[in-house]
């Protein structure tokens, strides 16, 4: 499930998290990638531990914690602190999966690795190339969303960035441990919640609400790993 997500950051967010990023010191994106990765991956990162991805980084997860189409895809158990990258210059990504378990270097916890999340800070018209390349059971998606807006994908999908040709591209992003490791399951609780909201929109007194609502949460009882 590829799940597009606006509005995570207003645009006084971005402009002022692009204003820091932009004087900030940038290292070989290299340094996070696996091996396999590391062949394919020409970017620029701030270090996790650096002092601005962890205060920009907090203001990523606050806007997470208010969208509610974050919550219900996600189902998030454990967060990877939000990270940032650049592209520029002919910077690209070639396809790979993402690493199934990541490290936090501060704490040493494990998280797993169920959902990529991509945070555009560059608006498409600012930059060329940098298309984000999912490809699914479906067949292959590009993404390139307005600034402040977000992707989520399953991490097992093989994915890519294009080259930048022109501009720069500044996202942050991060990998998601949710309740719920199947993507099929995670889709179906997604859309049984989705019909739920439309319902009690529509028919707030039809006693289907109550009904969904208790298939939907007992799902969640039975597949949640905590």
């Amino acid at each position: 499930m590829l799940i597009e997500i606006p509005e995570v950051l207003t645009k006084q967010q971005v402009q002022e998290m692009r204003q820091k990023l932009d004087a900030a010191d940038w290292v070989d994106g290299r340094v996070t990638a696996g091996y396999q990765a590391q062949q394919v991956k020409r970017n620029q990162q701030m270090p996790e531990d650096h002092p601005l991805s962890r205060q920009l980084g907090a203001v990523v997860l606050a806007g997470l914690a208010r969208s509610a189409v974050f919550r219900s895809a996600a189902l998030p158990l454990r967060v990877f602190p939000p990270m940032f990258n650049r592209y520029a210059g002919g910077d690209q990504f070639g396809m790979h999966v993402d690493t199934s378990i990541r490290q936090l270097t501060s704490t040493g916890q494990r998280i797993r690795t169920d959902l990529s999340a991509t945070l555009f800070l560059t608006d498409p018209e600012d930059y060329d190339g940098g298309e984000l390349i999912v490809q699914d059971t479906y067949g292959q998606h590009s993404v390139k969303l307005p600034a402040g807006h977000m992707v989520l994908y399953p991490s097992t999908s093989l994915h890519a960035v294009t080259p930048v040709m022109r501009g720069a591209r500044v996202s942050s992003f991060f990998w998601i441990q949710s309740m719920v490791r199947d993507d099929a399951q995670r889709t179906l609780l997604f859309d049984l919640d989705n019909a739920i909201q439309r319902l009690a929109k529509d028919h707030p007194e039809h006693p289907s609400v109550v009904q969904t609502t208790s298939v939907y949460h007992n799902l969640l009882r039975q597949w949640a790993e905590l």
